[in-house]
């Protein structure tokens, strides 16, 4: 093991290029240099195409760089990489876990291939047990883990034998606040108990700002390096909360302060909207909106630094994002209505009685741990799953009787968006037009509103499985709403998208709902639940809590903390009705 404070990672001048479409050669990486300090725990954060996964790919000798030096663990990586290999844990974003395996025979045969000893086995084992809190379920296959537990399986295989250096590639992707508050508690013991160096790339900015040191990429170039402070100074001074007006959504105000000039940033917060500005101290160019200076924080800092990207995104986005045929109806009017669902599996219930309401062109959010029921309610309203039992209506359709007729006015963003790879951008837009039963003059018109809309002609021909996450994130949405559905169904449709590319997606989905479009929507971004009107959270397919977000946060509230956040309500309601009725937290 390296010495506290000497450097693990070394890179200097490193370029790599790839062959894009049209055989066009992309810089990956250019002119990078950084360091990694033995004992630390250092973050990799940037947009979609920063650069984050072929760094980490080539610090691991799983590639070479075209052009300049890295060294790993005192090694050169590229004369040497099986030498690095052989002393670093490595977790990349999809983990390459066994389904038909148990946790204990994904754990033997990531052994196997480190060559892990039988007696090193019986010493290592009990201590990642220890760690992961997967004890109890050595014999449960991984194909029937919850999202948090499998990534907690995918990290014990990549520490199976005791690491060097250990590199997470977006290890917290897709898991919801409890699953990731238990995953940064195993890393923080690793760094801090056991001394192993962690480099982790995050698209979870709070995270990042936890870490000792920070390496900030955009489009393949090294915009910072340091502490996280030093990204967070960049917006000191820059940085106020706004009050929207009577009547006005958040998200409203929010959309408005990003078409002011003096504006970088805005996003919903605690019922407030957070705003940058362009220079510091420039509270007399928002004088119109009453601002009150608030700390800067490390997301701020970030936007500051991206500042010529977030311009380009707030020129293009959503406030003139206009369906050609709006919805029809009334505000006030209900579209959505379940009552007492329930969706059983043999023995098991995975939905418990679950009701709400949703009117027209309100965002309601349902929110829970992996394995809530979540995507089992959604997949029931879409008409995709039979309902075991219970009432479910869809603008005005009964959707247990005529699910066909309910699916009309749905257009559903799935978790996996359900793009084909081997299609083009405009082959799977023409694919999906069909699939809705558009054709003619009407598919043309509707396939260039989406490519107009969405910003997707500059990359027409390229293939949907070769896209950066956010353009598949806009691919997705637009081919769902090619048949201008009445009610847009977004599941988990932010995950592992950056802070610029979820601004810009909310944008659309703001502007969407403005014009009577009906949203419901499930994510693991706390945050995000501050663009919804009303939330539901559930755990083990039961509702726990339901209201408004201001009334969902007052459930955080307690003595020591009486300005709670999103994710502090979600987490005491969770653990409270936990606490109340113990279970297995993996079924």
């Amino acid at each position: 093991m390296a010495a506290a404070g000497s450097a693990v990672i070394t890179g200097r001048g490193l370029h790599k290029r790839f062959r894009g479409p049209g055989k066009a050669l992309v810089k990956a990486l250019d002119d990078v240099s950084f360091t990694v300090a033995a004992g630390a725990l250092t973050a990799l954060v940037g947009p979609d195409g920063a650069g984050k996964t072929t760094l980490i790919r080539l610090i691991a000798g799983l590639m070479s760089a075209d052009e300049g030096d890295l060294s790993v663990l005192g090694v050169d990586v590229r004369t040497d990489p099986q030498a690095v290999q052989d002393r670093i844990g490595y977790m990349p974003q999809r983990f390459g876990l066994y389904e038909d395996l148990s946790v204990q025979e994904n754990l033997d045969l990531y052994a196997d291939l480190h060559g892990v000893s039988a007696a090193d086995r019986r010493v290592r084992y009990p201590k990642l047990m220890e760690m992961t809190a997967l004890g109890p379920f050595t014999r449960r296959l991984a194909g029937q883990l919850s999202g948090g537990m499998k990534q907690k399986l995918g990290l014990a295989c990549a520490l199976v034998r005791s690491p060097d250096l250990l590199l997470l590639d977006e290890p917290t992707v897709g898991v919801d606040p409890l699953s990731r508050r238990e995953l940064w508690s195993i890393i923080d013991a690793l760094v801090r108990d056991e001394g192993v160096p962690v480099l982790v790339s995050t698209s979870y900015l709070d995270e990042a700002a936890l870490c000792g040191h920070v390496v900030v990429l955009h489009e393949g170039k090294l915009l910072s390096e340091g502490p996280p402070a030093r990204v967070s100074d960049l917006a000191e001074g820059r940085t106020f909360t706004v009050e929207p007006a009577q009547g006005e959504a958040p998200r409203e105000l929010q959309s408005r302060l990003l078409d002011e000039p003096d504006v970088i940033d805005a996003s919903p917060e605690a019922g407030l909207v957070r705003v940058v500005s362009r220079e510091r101290d420039d509270d007399k160019a928002l004088a119109a909106f009453h601002p009150t200076p608030t700390a800067a924080r490390f997301e701020d800092g970030f936007m500051v630094l991206l500042q010529p990207t977030a311009d380009q995104a707030k020129g293009r986005t959503a406030a003139d994002m206009k369906l050609d045929h709006p919805p029809a109806g009334g505000k006030h009017e209900t579209v959505v209505e379940v009552g007492d669902l329930v969706k059983r599996f043999g023995d098991f219930t995975a939905v418990d009685k679950v009701s709400f309401k949703v009117g027209r062109g309100e965002i309601f959010g349902l929110l829970g741990p992996n394995g809530a029921g979540k995507t089992t309610t959604f997949r029931m309203l879409c008409g995709l799953l039979n309902a075991t039992s219970g009432a479910l209506t869809i603008a005005g359709a009964d959707v247990r009787r005529s699910p066909a007729s309910a699916r009309q006015n749905i257009g559903y963003v799935a978790q996996k968006f359900s793009l084909y790879a081997q299609l083009t951008v405009t082959e799977n837009l023409d694919f999906f037009a069909s699939a809705y039963g558009l054709h003619g003059a009407r598919r043309k018109q509707r396939i260039d509103w989406a490519m107009a809309q969405f910003e997707l002609a500059g990359i027409a021909d390229q293939l949907g499985g070769q896209l950066p996450g956010g353009y598949r994130q806009r691919l997705a949405t637009a081919a769902a709403l090619l048949h201008e559905p009445d009610i847009l169904f977004l599941d988990e449709a932010t995950s592992g998208a950056d802070p610029l590319a979820r601004r810009e997606f909310w944008r659309r989905i703001t502007a969407l709902a403005q014009q009577g479009v009906t949203v419901i929507v499930t994510t693991h971004f706390m945050v995000e639940a501050e663009y919804c009107d009303h939330i539901a959270i559930l755990d083990a397919g039961r509702v726990l809590a339901q209201g408004t977000p201001a009334e969902i946060r007052a459930k955080g509230l307690t003595a020591s903390n009486e300005h709670p956040t999103m994710e502090d309500a979600f987490i005491a309601v969770i653990e409270g009705a936990r606490a109340k009725a113990p279970r297995d937290k993996a079924a």
